[in-house]
């Protein structure tokens, strides 16, 4: 089956990378490898992209996407916040972009059988990394109450998160929860009638989002990549982030200023609290959005915020 995701503001990544012959670029989420190629054509023939994923259906795809330029490609199965080893391992001391989509793909949540939608049966699984010891269907099951309100409030900003993890225990107590389709099932249960049936938005929208973030500690590895990764961009080397909700642009948005200022923020997720790794020049002073006839092709990318910074 054929890998689907549709890269996003493709346009303005290209702008703000300043994807030029013969440099190098990561990308460290290669998903469907859309913005990869895009990086490609315009760095060959003798530049060199890495591209990085902890999805190993990501990897496969990309081998097909990018064999036009399997030359100056090095594919590498790991997670983004490892790309400062992943270089070291391949003697690259500096690069002269990095690319980070933080979205889930559309094969995520249609072909991958990991339970990303609620929309599906599938095993509560969630995990992007398939190699990750959790999965969602562990800490639904594993977790006390009080644990799960505050990952549903946390991480999902879910008004009802109380509900939500009380019906959740409730329903565990009679039997484990295995599927995506029934957590769902909970969920809504859960919700008010008249707030289940208001808003554009699916009432398990928040509680699914927030245990893939949890499952895949999607947030401590983004501070964990912004803290390790400036001094792997060479001067002048360009930083490029697409996060697609509020909890990830805010981190990146907060982190960003911080290493403009030289000064470290302060965060529960902070890898390293005590170090400034860099010094970067902030390139979108307002977060970037994508335009209203993107939106209308692909509907998914309507909450993409685009950030950029380059290094001193």
């Amino acid at each position: 089956m054929a890998y689907r995701h549709i890269p996003v503001m493709r346009g303005e990544v290209l702008e703000y990378l300043n994807c030029r012959p013969g440099k190098i670029y990561v990308d460290g989420t290669l998903g469907g490898a859309g913005h990869a190629r895009d990086i490609c054509e315009r760095i060959m023939p003798d530049g060199l992209l890495i591209g990085i994923d902890q999805d190993p259906a990501a990897i496969a795809n990309a081998r097909i996407v990018l064999e036009p330029f399997v030359a100056r490609v090095r594919l590498v199965r790991e997670n983004f916040a490892q790309i400062p080893k992943v270089l070291s391992q391949l003697g690259i001391t500096g690069v002269d972009g990095i690319l980070l989509d933080l979205g889930l793909s559309l094969n995520q949540l249609e072909n991958s059988g990991r339970g990303f939608s609620f929309q599906r049966e599938e095993p509560l699984d969630m995990r992007m990394d398939p190699r990750a010891p959790e999965t969602a269907a562990d800490l639904v099951n594993g977790l006390t109450e009080d644990e799960l309100r505050r990952i549903f409030q946390e991480y999902g900003e879910e008004r009802f998160a109380g509900r939500i993890a009380r019906r959740i225990a409730a329903e565990r107590r009679r039997a484990p929860v295995r599927t995506s389709s029934e957590l769902a099932r909970i969920v809504c249960a859960a919700v008010p009638g008249r707030a289940a049936g208001r808003g554009r938005i699916h009432p398990a929208t928040r509680v699914f989002m927030a245990l893939r973030i949890a499952v895949n500690r999607e947030l401590e590895r983004l501070e964990e990549f912004l803290d390790r990764v400036p001094p792997c961009l060479n001067r002048e080397g360009r930083l490029c982030i697409l996060a697609f909700h509020s909890l990830e642009d805010r981190i990146v948005k907060h982190r960003l200023r911080a290493l403009e200022k030289g000064r470290q923020p302060e965060s529960p997720y902070a890898a390293n609290p005590d170090r400034v790794p860099g010094v970067l020049k902030v390139l979108t002073k307002k977060v970037l959005r994508p335009g209203p006839e993107e939106i209308a092709a692909n509907p998914m990318a309507r909450s993409t915020r685009l950030r950029a910074a380059e290094r001193m």
